[in-house]
Parts: structure tokens; sequence; C-alpha cells
């Protein structure tokens, strides 16, 4: 595995490259969707998603950071949809259910690639370090709005706060993928963890 992180859609100069990025993005998930994890060959990724596999790896350093990617490409949709709408809910414990039931539902509705991903966070080492800090800023910063809507200041406290229920939700998740839980006792479970922490 390479210790070069992946090129972030920031990284791109033109449109061109952009698109490209996309198009890998959109081939590993379909791959992923089809198969789960081992579905997701560099090689099939480059054929599906019509570039060389020197250009693949040039963006995409190896299998992981490619997943680690999609998840938060993933995210990015999820935080998209919530930023179109109040988030529903009286209270923080509310609010931060409600997005963690969104984006669990997004993600149980396809397990192949829920289980791809999940595992390829749970794989990655420090090289794909940026990718991870990526998709953690991004899941708490969809917690912390949750916590305090059209507020953009929170505090350290609040951060840390997300950044557990994030690592509960990412357990819980883990859990329903490898089979020791239903989505059902999925869901019960962070809703409870949830409860408690803004006790």
């Amino acid at each position: 595995m390479s210790d070069t992180p992946a090129l972030t859609a920031d990284d791109l100069g033109s449109s061109a490259q952009r698109e490209r990025r996309e198009r890998i993005l959109d081939a590993t998930i379909e791959l992923a969707s089809q198969g789960g994890f081992d579905a997701v060959q560099m090689r099939a990724v480059a054929e599906r998603g019509d570039v060389a596999l020197g250009t693949l790896y040039r963006y995409f350093p190896s299998k992981i950071h490619l997943l680690v990617t999609a998840l938060a490409r993933q995210f990015e949709r999820t935080e998209s949809v919530l930023s179109s709408k109040p988030i529903p809910g009286d209270t923080q414990a509310d609010r931060v259910i409600a997005v963690l039931r969104l984006a669990t539902r997004g993600l149980q509705g396809d397990p192949h690639l829920t289980e791809a991903l999940t595992r390829a966070f749970m794989f990655a080492d420090s090289s794909a370090s940026q990718e991870i800090h990526a998709v953690g800023m991004l899941l708490t910063r969809m917690l912390t709005r949750a916590m305090h809507p059209g507020i953009d200041e929170v505090s350290d406290d609040d951060i840390a706060i997300a950044r557990v229920v994030g690592d509960v939700w990412l357990s819980a998740l883990v859990a329903w993928v490898t089979g020791r839980s239903t989505a059902e006792e999925t869901a019960a479970h962070m809703e409870y963890a949830v409860r408690l922490i803004f006790r």
C-alpha cells in the first residue's frame, strides 16, 4: 500500500480531471454494490471507469483509499440532504438520532456497498489518514449541526461528543455488517447510546 494520499477534488485543476475522479468513484460504488469489498479490484475499477490502470493509481494509491473516499462521498450526499431542510426533533438527542437514522438507512439499503465501505474503513492504516480524517470531519459536522441547528461555531466539548457518537455509530455499523446484530438491533443500540450521552 502506498503512503501517498488519494487526490482530492481540490487537488485537481481541470474539470476533466474532476470528472475522471467522479467516474472512478461511480465505478467503485457500482462494483461494491454488486459484490461487496472483494468485487472492488483496481483493474475492474479502471475498466469500468474508463481510465488506464496507471491513471487510477495516480488518483487513488490503493483499494482502501478508493473505498474510504467513496464513503466520504456518501456522507457528503447525506449532508446535502440534511442541509436542504430542518432536522426533525425537539432535543439534541432527537436530532442526532434523526441524522444517524438517515445515514444508516442509506447504507443499510445497499448491504454489499455498506460491507465494502465499512471493511475499508476498518482496514485503513496511517497511509489513508487523510481520507479517514475527511470521513470523520463530515460525520462530526453533520452531528454538531444537528446538536446546534443554525450555529456555525461549536465548542470543543460539542466536537468531542460528536466524535464519541460517531464512534458508537461506526461500531454499531460494524456489528450489523458482520452479522452480529440485525438492522433493528443496530438502530435500537444507537438510539440508546445517544440518549445516554445526551442525558
